[in-house]
């Protein structure tokens, strides 16, 4: 029994909604106090994740047991609870002490349900049991899965704030179609860099095709920008410590930007290494 219970199941209920609420206030403020973005206490938006990423295809896969840490996002409900589905007001009250005292008394709980992006789960029914199991100090919930596979990776995705560079990067890969290595060598902090980027290759291929007269499909110019443009100058630029504390892709647009600024030219030599370096 927890230190705190009363062993009088509703009274305990009562009180696991009223902390719960009064830990949501808390983390409210120390976010204020600490001058954090305000959507680190925000769920995820399923569908704003699906779109950034990318919708490719989905998949029931069943009743499983998941992790309580691993449900960052929901459907349709994240106004009524906090990124740790704290209730935000005292609007759910009755139905979460309602489930909160089932619990309890060991009655049994209906499986939630979500959808899977990765390794994250997106809740579409059972915000109100996954509060309480949270209450109650669970660290996993049984669970109807449906997978959703996307075209990027959801790694790396904390917050509301972080598909803003994983939209831009999704319309970069649509427009530059890399695979395999390339894909993942290409990173900037960013997302505005993404468009840039794109131009940039876009203009690049256009080169290219002006050079040879002939007209090469979207893949193929991605292909070869990155193994006869981007691997030789990000090689140089290495030799030379001017890649920085910036991603290598950033290391490159920047040269690429400056190299054309000074000397109106795509080729490179040896002066022009040395200008840069000086202008690092």
């Amino acid at each position: 029994m927890n230190a705190k219970d009363t062993g009088f199941p509703r009274a305990d209920a009562e009180h696991d909604f009223l902390r719960a609420r009064r830990r949501q206030v808390l983390s409210r403020l120390a976010t204020w106090l600490r001058r954090e973005p305000d959507d680190v206490n925000i769920m995820l938006p399923f569908h704003e994740v699906v779109d950034a990423l990318g919708y490719l295809s989905e998949r029931r896969i069943g009743l499983r047991v998941i992790r309580l840490d691993s449900i960052v996002g929901s459907v349709d409900r994240g106004r009524d609870f906090d990124r740790r589905f704290r209730p935000t007001s005292g609007r759910v009250r009755q139905r979460w002490e309602r489930l909160a005292l089932a619990a309890r008394r060991g009655e049994e709980i209906p499986p939630i349900e979500v959808y899977r992006i990765g390794e994250l789960h997106f809740i579409s029914d059972g915000h109100h049991r996954v509060s309480v199991a949270h209450a109650l100090g669970l660290s996993t919930i049984e669970a109807y899965v449906t997978e959703v596979r996307t075209k990027l990776n959801p790694a790396g995705i904390r917050y509301r704030g972080d598909l803003i560079v994983k939209d831009y990067r999704r319309l970069f890969l649509e427009r530059v179609p890399l695979t395999g290595q390339a894909r993942a060598a290409i990173i900037v902090s960013d997302p505005w860099n993404y468009a840039h980027l794109g131009e940039h290759i876009e203009a690049w291929g256009f080169r290219l095709m002006q050079d040879e007269g002939a007209f090469l499909d979207r893949a193929t110019v991605a292909q070869r920008w990155y193994d006869e443009e981007y691997v030789p100058v990000v090689g140089m630029l290495r030799q030379a410590d001017l890649v920085g504390d910036r991603t290598e892709a950033e290391a490159y647009m920047w040269v690429a930007g400056e190299r054309y600024r000074l000397i109106r030219t795509h080729r490179w030599d040896d002066d022009v290494i040395e200008t840069l370096r000086s202008r690092r």
